[in-house]
């Protein structure tokens, strides 16, 4: 409940404290006396949208403050704990501030903690509905006729089912597109993969290989000159061979000349000998090993010309031809498990669209149990209202699949016929405003037991009507007001006789310039008050009568 606005120095209002309570508040006053500066005022408090133009001329700035006592179960305490914050402790209490410069900036806070506009404007969705003569056509929107349903369904639970079961639907259909992409390009890239894994495979790079090769050509291209040498060797050890055996030879025969002294030289012969032919043994076995590698030249250019062949078509070093060989069994083998991912996408999003469509068929089935019940509950508040031949319609058209969304699989649309035997059509065509206010009025009602948003203000929904209707106007206003607070901006005296409060704005022009005063009415003040909207500015003992009569009926005398 709103307990309290206090107001400074906003457009014609240099200060004003009001007090409010529950009930029927109403606010009356001549055209032009500044009643929708308050309503303009509680909306800046509330988050509303901050023109320099509020500001009083002359002021730095203008400050609204906006005091509430919403119960503790109320979704505003969610919010406060959700952002970490808290009201007044003691008294429960809930202050919206917002403060208006005449540079046009604003800030807002709660209690006294500067806080973000958005924050104020998510408080006071949850405190205040205002609902104005022109704010009708919120009630032409689909999406407001749609949540008009769905609360008076109960359906909150199962709305909240479907966004995330469209969301989840949503995602998982994401996935599987971008997986069954993937899927289609590593098709295309599949077989150039695998071209490209045979040859490397076929060809069966080694690390280090290309050194080896390198290192093994360069040694049999100075083959030639190494087979000239060893020849040269071994005919050098042949000649030494035979020297040797002359020498030994020939010393042999004198050695019993010198026995002692010739006997190391011959041992050193010996020796010489065995050395010799075991020099020419490893160059012998050099020169054929040597031979028998004829052909190993051709070979190894032939491998060396294939590998690097290879790393200029893949563009990558000779010593990177095995990385790449790896590298595209791995992409290979990762396109076969996307195969498989692509299939367990495809699962999920079935699974996804399955709960999606349970669903959806669960909140069609509320919307259509309801929808008749709604008209009816509508239609019964509307006889009073004049509006007995009125007669609406809660439609819902089954949407193609391509159209379904996260509100559901059906379009809710309210039509109205308002003479007998008119079919039923769009409210925007069918409805004119008095009769679009008077048909949100009825709704209001209905769903008044819903919708837990305490206060509900009324701005002139009653213009246009009088008499009979504009007492079952406030009837029905007085009846919102035993479950809810409502204030009501009204120009009309039957609405304004069944007030639990009555509040007159009066805008006085002085010396100085005009300023707006709200004056709360006693008993004889609120007879002065209606009996002045019975009769206009002149007003008489009849007027007063009459007065009386309506608060009298109203059992408010």
């Amino acid at each position: 409940m709103l307990t309290g606005i206090a107001i400074r120095d906003v457009v014609l209002i240099e200060r004003l404290d009001l007090e409010l309570g529950p009930g029927l508040t109403v606010l009356t006053g001549e055209t032009g006396a500044g009643k929708s500066i308050l309503l303009d005022a509680l909306g800046l408090a509330l988050g509303g949208r901050a023109e320099r133009d509020l500001v009083r001329r002359g002021a730095e700035r203008a400050l609204v403050t906006a005091s509430f006592a919403p119960p503790a179960d109320h979704p505003a305490r969610a919010i406060l704990a959700e952002q970490g914050l808290a009201g007044d402790a003691a008294a429960g209490e809930i202050l919206l501030r917002r403060s208006l410069g005449a540079d046009g900036r604003s800030r807002a806070f709660l209690d006294d903690t500067p806080v973000a506009g958005q924050l104020l404007r998510r408080l006071g969705e949850t405190l205040v509905a205002v609902h104005g003569q022109h704010d009708t056509r919120g009630l032409l929107d689909p999406a407001v006729q749609r949540a008009v349903l769905d609360a008076f369904a109960g359906a909150e639970g199962a709305v909240a089912a479907l966004r995330a079961a469209w969301q989840a639907w949503r995602s998982a259909e994401q996935r599987r597109r971008e997986l069954a992409a993937a899927a289609e390009r590593a098709e295309r890239e599949a077989e150039e993969l695998r071209r490209r894994a045979e040859e490397l495979e076929a060809l069966a790079p080694e690390p280090g290989e290309e050194v080896r090769l390198a290192e093994a050509r360069a040694r049999l291209q100075g083959r030639e000159r190494l087979v000239a040498a060893l020849e040269e060797g071994l005919a050098g050890a042949e000649a030494a061979r035979e020297r040797l055996a002359q020498a030994a030879r020939r010393l042999e025969r004198v050695r019993i000349l010198a026995e002692s002294e010739l006997a190391p030289a011959l041992a050193a012969l010996e020796r010489a000998q065995v050395e010799l032919d075991e020099a020419a043994a490893g160059l012998e076995a050099l020169r054929r090993g040597l031979a028998s590698t004829e052909d190993s030249l051709e070979s190894i250019e032939s491998r060396l010309f294939a590998l690097r062949a290879a790393a200029r078509k893949y563009r990558v070093p000779v010593e990177g031809l095995p990385e790449l060989l790896e590298a595209t069994r791995a992409e290979l083998a990762r396109l076969e498990d996307g195969s498989a991912g692509l299939a367990a996408a495809e699962r999920a999003a079935a699974e996804a669209e399955a709960t999606f469509r349970a669903a959806a068929t669960r909140l069609s089935a509320l919307r259509a149990a309801a929808a008749d019940r709604l008209a009816a509950a509508v239609a019964a508040e509307l006889a009073p209202l004049r509006l007995e031949r009125a007669r609406l319609e809660v439609a819902l058209e089954t949407l193609p699949e391509a159209d379904w969304g996260p509100e559901g699989a059906e379009r809710v649309s309210f039509r109205v016929a308002t003479n007998p035997g008119q079919p039923p059509g769009p409210l925007a065509r069918i409805a004119s405003g008095g009769e679009l206010s008077r048909i949100m009025l009825a709704l209001e009602v209905v769903l008044a037991r819903l919708d837990p948003t305490p206060t509900l203000v009324f701005d002139e929904i009653d213009a246009g009507i009088g008499g009979a209707t504009a007492d079952a106007v406030g009837e029905r206003l007085a009846r919102l007001g035993r479950d809810r607070q409502v204030l009501v901006v009204t120009h009309a005296p039957q609405v304004a006789a069944r007030a639990d409060r009555h509040l007159l704005v009066r805008k006085r022009v002085e010396a100085g310039g005009a300023r707006v005063e709200v004056e709360p009415l006693g008993p004889a003040g609120r007879r002065q008050e209606i009996a002045r909207m019975l009769a206009g500015s002149e007003v008489t003992e009849a007027a007063r009568a009459a007065a009386q009569s309506l608060l009298e009926l109203a059992g408010r005398a």
